[in-house]
């Protein structure tokens, strides 16, 4: 950011530097006449402040490119990070339920057990509600896993290309 400020300065004073020999160029002479060699001279610095302010605006240019490329660039890291957390936030919540749905199980089946009576459905129950938590427990597992694949393909891309 700095660099382009630095830019935007030295362009600035090029400019000024231009419009002051523009205007002792065109200022109304008072019948003395203008040395050549100094036109010549004033002329050649002219041409040089153009060139120096064609390439300070190819420089801002490409600076404002590079800046716009990492703006893009972070607006789609941003956006997949949402996601992200948008599919975490749905991990944790199918966890709660799980893990309510397993207290809850194994609540009844202490229950049975302390009043000495065996209820296959519970046991089903508890079995079913436990299971739950392995599948949700895999996804998000799998969903930790994309995620570092993802982090990691671009910097194995990057080192391929190198």
């Amino acid at each position: 950011m700095t660099e382009i400020a630095e830019l935007q300065r030295r362009l600035r004073e090029a400019l000024e530097r231009i419009a002051g020999g523009v205007e002792e160029l065109e200022a109304p002479s008072s019948g003395a006449q203008i040395d050549p060699e100094e036109f010549a001279r004033l002329q050649e610095g002219l041409q040089a402040e153009r060139e120096a302010s064609a390439q300070l605006e190819e420089r801002l240019k490409s600076q404002r490119e590079k800046l716009e490329k990492i703006e893009r660039q972070s607006k789609l890291e941003i956006d997949q990070l949402k996601r992200e957390l948008g599919d975490a936030e749905i991990q944790a919540q199918r966890m709660r339920r799980t893990n309510t749905q397993l207290r809850q199980s194994i609540q009844a089946l202490r229950e049975a057990a302390e009043a000495g009576v065996t209820e296959p459905h519970l046991i089903n129950q508890a079995m079913m509600s436990e299971l739950e938590g392995l599948r949700v427990a895999r996804d998000g597992d799998r969903a930790e896993m994309d995620t570092i694949l993802g982090q990691l393909k671009p910097m194995l891309e990057e080192a391929r290309d190198a």
